[in-house]
């Protein structure tokens, strides 16, 4: 990609950007939210077209009008949410689209015998015949991987490919890139993990403001200066204080609840978190961690147990009374349930707080009051905004998940649920939003943190839990076990077996070791 630029009404996504990756490596590119990189990748993928620059493949200019002309040039891209069809079968997925080799006939046992070779190949295993809804996450990503190798792609972009995979499935994954690598496969790798990027790398580019900083061999640089590259400016470590507990804010007992489908999703889980800890519930997506942070914010029905928030019993109370109650939210899908996106900054900061006696008067709202309030939070959360009046549809996503915090947190809860704080969002506004929720521990609060990213549940928990199908594997105190044994627990394999697997297998890539202090940029 030679001198590509992209512009936007009123924004420059990419300025004279270019990007090269060769046969048999990985080139990884960094940036924050709004660095330029996806605008980047889907001109390469034929989703946009630049407006001056030109894209080379093997020697020969390509104008791509379409991904399916991008397909054809050798281009695959395996997205961070899956494009996949959950009823059908694995060839279905993957012969969606193609010409059958006998139409108007299916040929999906054609399809299907070449999968099995293409697995066996690359390692890859996964039956051809399954359905997409009964896989794992991690087996999902093969079958997206399957699918771009079977249309012949040479090339095959990477975007957040370790976003909800357990550190078992992120091995088995980084084994994968190797054989393709050396198959003579290039590879483009977007991800925030920075420890992954230095371990599956072999080059490395960052963006900055939709230009392109620099590129430099992954064996030449070191963390601290890919930060520099990506934010320009230090990222400081985490500096977390001696643990302080306090009372119960939090008692959870044999609490069940269904799912959207009427299927029980939440199974008899218990914990307590006190004021000054921070528990940490990890597990792959889908094993019942977002019904129960609903349950305990009042937006979904128990059907029993019991929840008591401060000693007061809310299993059956409605949102209203838990905000009561001193409870902040910051829920994981932040554009459904966080904001409301054609309304203003100024109106999402008020969401919670516009029928109280401080902002109204009467039946009428005191809007310079509101203002300056509005004001003094996007400062102090330093919310990136046009002005007030800016429809939050249009911020990044780090800017939304700021907001959303500057709201919650403004309230002085006594308990924080915070469910995937940073997904999708840079390592500016994590290193943000980590130390806003370490000030909080700080401040006496009681957190409940959810995540499916490992490295961050290891270096803001006090003490983790590991969810599987609905219900609690356990919970240690941080440092107790290893991010392997926590994994295989997150497969679904008791603390017990873990501990023994762990210590058998040796992972092809480590996080940070220092269990006491990890390090999540």
């Amino acid at each position: 990609m030679r001198g590509i630029t992209k512009r936007f009404p009123g924004v420059v996504a990419n300025a004279d950007v270019s990007f090269d990756v060769s046969a048999g490596e990985v080139h990884a590119l960094l940036g924050e939210n709004g660095a330029g990189k996806s605008t980047l990748m889907r001109m390469l993928y034929g989703l946009y077209r630049p407006d001056e620059g030109e894209i080379y493949i093997d020697g020969t200019q390509h104008i791509f009008r379409s991904p399916a002309e991008a397909i054809r040039a050798g281009i695959g891209m395996i997205h961070q949410h899956f494009m996949l069809v959950p009823k059908l079968t694995v060839a279905g997925n993957v012969a969606l689209g193609l010409k059958s080799s006998r139409e108007p006939r299916l040929d999906l046992d054609v399809v299907s015998d070449r999968l099995v070779k293409l697995s066996q190949a690359y390692g890859l295993k996964v039956d051809p015949w399954a359905t997409i809804s009964h896989l794992s996450v991690g087996e999902q990503q093969r079958v997206e991987i399957l699918k771009a190798l079977y249309r012949g792609a040479s090339l095959i972009i990477l975007d957040e490919p370790t976003a909800v995979l357990t550190p078992q499935e992120v091995n088995d994954l980084f084994a994968t890139l190797k054989r393709m690598v050396g198959e003579g496969h290039g590879l483009v790798f977007i991800s925030h993990k920075l420890h992954e990027v230095m371990a599956i790398s072999d080059r490395v580019s960052a963006l900055r403001d939709g230009r392109m900083i620099g590129t430099r061999p992954t064996s030449s640089v070191t963390r601290d200066e890919l930060v520099s590259m990506m934010v320009g400016r230090e990222v400081k470590p985490l500096e977390s204080q001696p643990l302080q507990r306090g009372a119960v804010l939090l008692k959870v007992r044999a609490l069940h609840a269904q799912g959207d489908r009427g299927i029980e999703v939440v199974r008899g889980v218990e914990l307590e978190v006190r004021g000054g800890e921070i528990l940490g519930i990890a597990g792959v997506s889908g094993n019942g961690q977002r019904e129960f942070a609903e349950c305990v914010a009042g937006l979904r029905k128990v059907t029993a147990g019991t929840i008591i928030i401060d000693e007061q019993d809310v299993t059956h109370a409605p949102p209203l009374e838990r905000m009561e109650a001193a409870v902040a939210y910051i829920p994981e899908e932040r554009m459904r349930d966080g904001v409301i996106a054609d309304f203003s900054v100024e109106e999402n900061l008020f969401l919670r707080d516009h029928a109280s006696s401080q902002y109204t008067n009467g039946i009428f709202l005191k809007m310079t009051k509101i203002r300056a309030r509005a004001r003094e939070l996007v400062d102090e959360f330093s919310v990136k905004t046009p002005n007030l009046d800016t429809p939050v549809k249009n911020l990044s996503g780090g800017n939304i998940q700021k907001l959303i915090m500057a709201r919650e947190l403004s309230r002085e809860p006594k308990l924080l649920i915070a469910a995937q704080p940073t997904r999708g969002v840079d390592i500016g506004a994590t290193e943000f939003i980590h130390q806003r929720l370490l000030e909080q521990r700080a401040a006496g609060k009681a957190i409940l943190l959810i995540s499916e990213d490992l490295d961050e549940i290891r270096a803001l928990s006090d003490r983790i839990a590991v969810m599987y199908e609905g219900r609690l594997m356990g919970i240690v105190d941080r440092g107790q076990a290893t991010v392997e044994e926590i994994g295989l627990v997150m497969a679904g394999i008791p603390m017990e077996e873990a501990t023994q697997h762990a210590a058998d297998r040796l992972p092809l890539y480590h996080p940070p070791a220092d269990t006491d202090k990890p390090v999540p940029y």
